[in-house]
């Protein structure tokens, strides 16, 4: 399924225009590009506010997309956009169904939000995707435990654009500092290793509408 998501992304949230926020994440930026690994700054929506140059490398193979490219929101990418599982191994176990079960707790967290709702009606308008949200997670997250749902320390598989370094892992690295919590915002480094086993290395295909099959359509 190369599904469309809703035709135009949401203007992302506005950050704190002060000029002690705009300068802290100017410098945020340098710091951000001196790292190896590839990492981003999002806010609680995944709206994308840095990336750094690893960042950018590796999805620089991604094709154009009017609502999910990784560097605009990186959720809406997991979810909807047809590339991701071209860079994102195993796509819908290790990558979609998390993002999901981890987007249902954070709108049942922040209650009305104008951005978690956009996302929210794009998945209804996928009856695949909304089937998964509405009747697969909570049996996918009985199958695989709680921890699951946790983007901090999860291992994760990946195929860099680099054929050198092709199937990898990535252990995701979430962090926040103290004005990076104020604004609401938090750091993601996806940290680089090699792969663990042969299985790993999947063929770069798009998605399609059989995507989301590990998720029955009811209990």
């Amino acid at each position: 399924m190369a599904y469309q998501a809703g035709g135009q992304r949401p203007a992302p949230r506005s950050l704190p225009e002060t000029p002690e926020a705009q300068a802290y994440l100017e410098d945020y930026a340098g710091l951000l590009e001196g790292v190896s690994f590839p990492a981003l700054v999002v806010d609680h929506c995944w709206d994308v506010v840095l990336t750094n140059g690893a960042f950018r490398s590796l999805f620089r193979e991604i094709g154009p997309h009017p609502t999910a490219m990784p560097g605009d929101n990186f959720l809406r990418f997991v979810l909807f956009h047809p590339d991701a599982p071209t860079v994102l191994g195993d796509h819908e176990a290790s990558w979609c169904l998390p993002m999901l079960a981890h987007f249902a707790r954070t709108v049942e967290s922040h209650g009305p939000d104008h951005g978690l709702q956009a996302v929210r009606r794009d998945i209804a308008q996928d009856p695949i995707m909304e089937a998964a949200y509405r009747h697969g997670l909570p049996h996918w997250i009985r199958a695989v435990g709680e921890g699951a749902v946790e983007q901090d320390g999860a291992l994760r598989p990946l195929l860099h654009p680099d054929p050198h370094r092709g199937a990898m892992e990535c252990r995701v690295v979430v962090e926040t500092s103290r004005t990076l919590e104020e604004l609401g915002c938090a750091r993601v480094t996806f940290v680089l290793r090699e792969a663990r086993r042969s299985a790993s290395r999947e063929r770069r295909t798009r998605r399609t509408a059989s995507h989301l099959r590990v998720v029955p359509a009811a209990d």
